[in-house]
């Protein structure tokens, strides 16, 4: 899942009111080359150049451990990154949860510093909800618990952060439709999980819409949540209107391909 990149939130309000209240050491042209470099990080980011990204904040972020916006950068573009490594074998499999849990670290520095900002939050459960895949038994389902809380902890401090939105989403389908079998396992042997509907990420695909309604991955995931519950026709319109949108950012392509391969399945 995309999340909301910094850029998009920079330019909602101005770089340094998003920094200087996070950096009260750093001098104006300090915070404006940290602005500059957040800037040409998401432009690497929406073209898939996680590695390059990462390599210019690290430096960064050694000079200014506690930034903020450099953490859930990095914290972004790690995910990102994790993302597209292979996890056929096991050491690959082992691998790739440990970038996750870089991420994921970078990410919780990231709410502990400021966790009033929904950013932070976000990057949280977005690491998280990937490094569970890896996980088994209890602490997958705990890892999953732990998914819903962030994310509604940043809707709770940003209800229109389409990242969190769309994360949120995704987790009430998944959940919404686990098999019978794996729902009585979680209760009675880890306690459960907590209720999901796929109504809910019909609600919440819905949002993130309105609030991006051109982000092509919200719209290939409500119709794979139509699809869940039968809707084929309105999953139909989800899919054509991701074959219509431009693709922007370099997953785009993919979903866009997805959607087609969907869109057949339908037509069948």
């Amino acid at each position: 899942m995309p999340c909301i990149r910094l850029l998009k939130f920079v330019k909602t309000i101005s770089a340094t009111a998003f920094i200087l209240p996070l950096l009260p050491l750093h001098t104006a042209g300090t915070q404006q080359d940290t602005a500059a470099l957040l800037a040409r990080a998401d432009e690497l980011n929406i073209r898939g150049e996680y590695a390059a990204a990462i390599e210019m904040l690290r430096p960064a972020l050694s000079s200014a451990p506690d930034d903020y916006g450099l953490l859930c950068s990095i914290s972004d573009n790690i995910t990102g990154h994790a993302r597209r490594l292979p996890d056929g074998r096991k050491a690959e499999k082992e691998a790739k949860a440990a970038v996750y849990e870089e991420a994921l670290s970078f990410a919780r520095h990231a709410a502990q510093i400021n966790p009033g900002h929904a950013e932070g939050w976000f990057q949280v459960g977005q690491a998280l909800g990937r490094l569970a895949l890896f996980r088994g038994g209890k602490t997958k389902v705990e890892m999953s618990k732990e998914v819903k809380e962030v994310f509604e902890k940043a809707l709770a401090l940003d209800p229109k952060h389409a990242g969190a939105l769309h994360g949120l989403a995704r987790w009430h389908r998944e959940v919404a439709n686990l098999s019978w079998a794996l729902k009585i396992v979680a209760k009675i042997v880890f306690g459960g999980l907590p209720p999901a509907t796929n109504e809910d990420s019909v609600r919440l695909f819905k949002e993130a819409i309105v609030v991006e309604p051109d982000n092509v991955n919200h719209h290939l995931e409500l119709g794979k949540t139509y699809m869940e519950v039968k809707e084929r026709e309105q999953a139909r319109r989800e899919f054509e209107t991701v074959g219509r949108l431009p693709a922007v950012a370099f997953e785009d392509a993919e979903y866009k391909e997805e959607a087609e391969q969907l869109l057949r399945r339908l037509r069948r």
